[in-house]
């Protein structure tokens, strides 16, 4: 079974999962940080910088651009952008890389800035697997590691694309030469 399985089984797994639990998550969470493509809505700040839009009096055109406005920039496009490159298997190594850091960057602003309550971050080795924080996001990154690792397989835009490279790189080269491509290239 393992032959069977192997370079495009568990990297197709791995994102059907993340597709099935977060993608639907994280595109609602999204939407909800936009009032057009291009525009971040001021509910946004308050979901990623509240300290820095109450340090601002509650004006979200006077928060700074670094590092605030950054983060909130870069975090709303990425929850709605990572998401999408990771089911679709394209840049899949750095877009998974990408959705673990913006999970550990997600799981600190609810501990550091929304004060999660130590209860709900809970401890691993316990025996209370629904510890909301810990145990919740733990789970949540291990099929990312997984793509971040192994990357996506061969059922992906990655494999198409390194395919569609390779022979062209492989045209190119032959051309070069002044040499024929062989039938099986």
């Amino acid at each position: 079974m393992e032959a069977a399985l192997d370079g495009w089984f568990l990297g197709l797994a791995a994102r059907f999962v993340f597709l099935a639990v977060l993608v639907p998550y994280y595109l609602n969470s999204a939407l909800t940080k936009f009032d057009g493509p291009f525009s971040i809505a001021d509910g946004a700040y308050y979901q990623i910088a509240l300290p820095a839009v109450d340090a601002a009096g509650g004006d979200v055109s006077a928060v700074s651009f670094f590092p605030w406005s950054a983060m909130v920039i870069f975090g709303s496009y990425g929850e709605f952008i990572l998401p999408l490159l990771v089911v679709a298997g394209l840049f899949t190594r750095i877009a998974a890389l990408g959705m673990v850091a913006f999970i550990a960057v997600q799981t600190l602003t609810d501990i550091l800035v929304h004060q999660v309550d130590a209860a709900t971050i809970g401890e691993l080795f316990d025996r209370f697997p629904d510890s909301v924080i810990l145990d919740q996001r733990l789970l949540w990154v291990f099929p990312l590691f997984y793509l971040t690792v192994k990357g996506a397989g061969f059922i992906s835009l990655d494999k198409i694309l390194c395919t569609l490279w390779t022979r062209s790189g492989n045209r190119t080269a032959t051309h070069e030469k002044g040499g024929r491509l062989s039938p099986a290239a």
